[in-house]
């Protein structure tokens, strides 16, 4: 796929992906480097929250290889990719019901990676979490249980982390504050996977771009930061 292979944190290569008979993800492939920032575009129903899936697995993997970092995994399992430095922020954003802020947060470190995400590091970056400390996760409002659905994937101090339509439903300037702390994460070395439709925001983050339809990705290249960009990137989304 790329002579740099070594440095690929997370690589998906010719996978067929299906649940039970339906065959979604069809010759899949896709990598993203240490420190790469790369968005997944494309309408709905196209199978990019699949390709999140088959990594967890969730999706059944029958066909090509799934690596973490260099480690091919036959049979994908959630708790494998947090091992191997990959977390997920996933659709719907998942906070655990009866647990107050920080306890969500805490959670996010039970894999026991070592690094500069703590718990007062996330508060530095989301100071509402720090104020909501003690709140129940779920009686934030949804731009705040966004901001928390990350402040967790941060404190499992991962080299990747996977964003899947982290602003979906969300007002455009809490989009807007995600962008900045989005941006933040990565100058700080934290490679980022964004699976996207807000191709504002996708401008705004990432560097590289992959568009799917059908269940493969069908074009690729560099996001350029600008209106031009902009209107490439919907070229590929058009419904």
């Amino acid at each position: 796929m790329n002579n740099n292979s070594h440095n690929h944190l997370l690589e998906l290569e010719g996978v067929d992906a299906f649940y039970g008979a339906a065959h979604i993800l069809h010759g899949l492939s896709l990598h993203v480097q240490a420190g790469e920032r790369v968005a997944l575009i494309g309408r709905n129903g196209v199978g990019k929250t699949t390709v999140v899936n088959t990594i967890l697995g969730l999706a059944q993997l029958k066909g090509g290889a799934v690596r973490f970092g260099q480690k091919v995994v036959g049979r994908p399992r959630a708790y494998m990719a947090a091992q191997h430095g990959i977390a997920v922020v996933p659709q719907g954003r998942r906070i655990v019901a009866n647990l107050s802020v920080e306890e969500n947060l805490l959670l996010g470190a039970a894999v026991g990676r070592k690094g500069p995400w703590d718990v007062q590091a996330v508060y530095k970056v989301f100071p509402i979490l720090q104020e909501r400390a003690h709140t129940p996760g779920t009686a934030l409002s949804g731009g705040q249980q966004q901001m928390l659905a990350v402040g967790r994937a941060l404190m499992a101090n991962p080299g990747l982390i996977l964003l899947d339509e982290p602003t979906e439903g969300l007002a455009p300037v809490i989009v807007d504050q995600l962008a900045v702390v989005f941006n933040q994460v990565a100058e700080q070395g934290t490679a980022l996977l964004l699976i996207e439709q807000n191709m504002s925001l996708v401008v705004r983050v990432a560097h590289r771009y992959l568009a799917m339809a059908k269940g493969s990705v069908v074009a690729s290249g560099q996001v350029l930061n600008s209106r031009d960009g902009l209107h490439d990137l919907e070229q590929h989304v058009m419904v």
